[in-house]
């Protein structure tokens, strides 16, 4: 058990701008992580390396800066470093990765069903305090929901056309289920996460009102992006349906 939070006590607004957190193991881990997927990546694939770089430096943004320890005092803060990880550094690190070679549907279930089971159990009253008298649990609550947000990012940018409303079918359901989480927090009508009874008065808010602000965090922005995902995928359909006609066309002049 630790005796206090891993990104330690709640700061208050004066000295917020001083709590980095300079963990040498988290640091060094973020390191070997972005340079081995970076030089993992052949060196004319450009783009995808700065996808890839960018997206660990998103990830270390939220791990490393005052963000950490503002969730320690805010609820909605520790929402706002979910959704950087989830919403932001997990397509960018995805974006970076191979798409995958097999042309099996079971990866989409299994990943978006992975990423459900994390989203919504960590954001529980009962395991979510949890991980503020424990740094191992901490740690899993993150690499479950990074984990999965990763894996569940890479099926729906990288699937096989074939496969376009499969992931527009997951994409849906995942934007439904975060979005019906976020709409629970935010109309909740009393505070559930006891870690921060005390700790929002200093940044001019209420238990409840920080809860809503959370929630509101988690409803909105996860719509929009699992909206940007499905006109992507529609989009290489129909460029692919377009080569397949031009092509038809041009075989057709021929005979």
């Amino acid at each position: 058990m630790a005796p206090f939070p891993y990104c330690g006590t709640a700061p208050s607004p004066g000295e917020l701008l001083e709590r980095f957190n300079l963990d040498p193991v988290l640091i060094t881990a973020l390191v070997v992580l972005a340079l081995a997927h970076v030089l993992g990546i052949s060196e004319d694939q450009r783009r995808a390396r700065a996808y890839a770089g960018c997206g660990w430096l998103v990830a270390a943004a939220a791990f490393v800066s005052p963000l950490c320890a503002l969730s320690v005092s805010l609820f909605s803060a520790r929402i706002g470093q979910h959704m950087i990880l989830l919403l932001v550094a997990a397509p960018l690190i995805a974006l970076g990765l191979p798409g995958r070679t097999r042309n099996e549907g079971w990866p989409f279930w299994a990943t978006g069903a992975a990423f459900m089971m994390a989203l919504w159990a960590w954001h529980m009253p009962t395991p979510y305090a949890a991980t503020f008298t424990s740094t191992g649990l901490y740690w899993v609550m993150h690499l479950t929901l990074f984990g999965s947000g990763i894996l569940l990012w890479s099926e729906l940018i990288h699937h096989p056309a074939r496969h376009t409303a499969l992931a527009l079918t997951v994409g849906l359901l995942t934007s439904m289920q975060m979005g019906l989480l976020g709409a629970v927090l935010a109309l909740a009508r009393r505070p559930l996460f006891y870690p921060h009874f005390i700790t929002t008065r200093a940044w001019g808010l209420t238990p409840l009102q920080d809860q809503q602000l959370g929630g509101t965090l988690m409803w909105v922005p996860g719509i929009v992006l699992f909206l940007w995902v499905a006109i992507r995928s529609l989009r290489r359909l129909w460029k692919i349906l377009e080569s397949v006609r031009e092509h038809e066309s041009h075989t057709a002049r021929l005979s």
